[in-house]
């Protein structure tokens, strides 16, 4: 009788034993469809493809009331490839994102892990990558990572709560490299605004050995000396010593219609000149991209959606390489059969010119696809996505 009065006491004295409750969540994506390239690689291509719209994901969400505002929280969560069953991501269990922290009802969230950096939680929202079109129209390579292709490891992670529209936060990632503390480090920062038919966002980000810090698709190659980046576009910078960006997006809304526009300025800096697999032209010192695009969208009905966007992407010269330019057209529509089911359609064409960053000819590249044989290429999009 004594040893239970004593732990009820006990109980009474610690209101975090007492109040403490959790829940946790399960809750997935499916997004499956088929694709047209008009040139892939010289030849028609006919295929499914998952994860356009949305990565098709399965996750874990949980949450525990700590009392007095405070709360445990985390995510566990899973990319797959619905044609083929495997993880994407590298193969990683929980490869687009795997973190723990504590938020607070009245200083904002603290997290650690795999995680998403500041581009993605302020101005890729307003890109239509994830609005309604997915990452067939993000520009080639995605280097400003609208679309969340790149995730962070080891990462510190800051949110700020909404102070009336406003959103601001930051994210440090250790490089985990002996001897060496930035060798792989990466940091972002940045921040959103929202009221009534206007909303905006800004970001910074940079990337230490962005090849095997951030180009990496997994633990296992995140330090290979493999060439990891994926565009021609690109693809010659891969030795880059750090890559920068700077973003800016912004929205307005009049009735059903909503206008739309992103810029943003990537550098590779510091390119070693030395040839080989993550520099085949041999170039040296700093390429620089800037993007910009504006889209139109109209919302006929709670279920039907229309958009069309232009996007321009120019990159300068640097030694032979370099100096490319590419301009796509991408006009979408979505219709929504339920809260929880859609139908989508997608159609792209880029036209690109200059030199590209291995030194050929550029062809054109829509992101992720293979590239084509020309400087010019379209593809069309049929898919369903699903909530659960």
């Amino acid at each position: 009788m004594k040893k239970l009065t004593l732990l009820l006491a006990l109980m009474g004295a610690c209101p975090c034993l007492a109040l403490a409750q959790g829940s946790v969540t399960l809750y997935g994506v499916a997004d499956e469809g088929i694709n047209f390239n008009s040139n892939a690689g010289g030849h028609h291509q006919y295929y499914l493809a998952s994860s356009v719209l949305s990565g098709s994901r399965f996750g874990f969400r949980g949450v525990e009331d700590l009392g007095d505002g405070f709360k445990t929280v985390f995510t566990l969560e899973n990319g797959y490839d619905i044609n083929s069953g495997k993880a994407s991501q590298g193969g990683l269990l929980f490869g687009r994102q795997s973190f723990v922290g504590v938020t607070s009802d009245r200083y904002g969230s603290i997290t650690l892990g795999r995680q998403y950096d500041s581009s993605i939680d302020y101005v890729g929202p307003l890109s239509a990558s994830n609005q309604w079109a997915g990452y067939i129209v993000a520009n080639p390579g995605d280097m400003e990572n609208f679309t969340a292709a790149n995730h962070i490891n080891n990462a510190v992670k800051f949110a700020s709560l909404d102070y009336g529209g406003l959103k601001f936060g930051g994210l440090y990632a250790l490089g985990g490299i002996s001897g060496n503390f930035s060798q792989n480090q990466i940091y972002s920062m940045g921040a959103s605004y929202g009221r009534g038919p206007f909303h905006m966002g800004v970001a910074y980000m940079n990337i230490r050995n962005p090849n095997a810090s951030y180009w990496a698709t997994s633990a296992t190659n995140g330090t290979a000396a493999t060439n990891n980046f994926y565009s021609p576009a690109d693809s010659g910078y891969a030795s880059a010593r750090t890559q920068q960006l700077a973003e800016v997006a912004a929205s307005y809304s009049v009735g059903n219609a909503t206008l739309l526009s992103t810029y943003s300025n990537t550098q590779f800096k510091d390119m070693n000149g030395v040839a080989g697999p993550l520099n085949p032209a041999a170039v040296r010192g700093t390429a620089t991209f800037n993007s910009i695009d504006g889209t139109l969208k109209y919302q006929f009905t709670p279920s039907f959606l229309l958009a069309a966007k232009f996007s321009h992407t120019h990159g300068s010269s640097v030694g032979s390489a370099g100096g490319a330019t590419y301009n796509q057209f991408d006009f979408g529509t979505l219709y929504s059969l339920s809260k929880r089911t859609d139908l989508y359609a997608t159609a792209v064409y880029q036209r690109a010119s200059g030199r590209q960053s291995n030194g050929a000819p550029a062809v054109a590249a829509i992101n992720v696809l293979t590239p084509s044989s020309t400087d010019h290429q379209a593809a069309i999009r049929f898919a369903i996505r699903h909530f659960f």
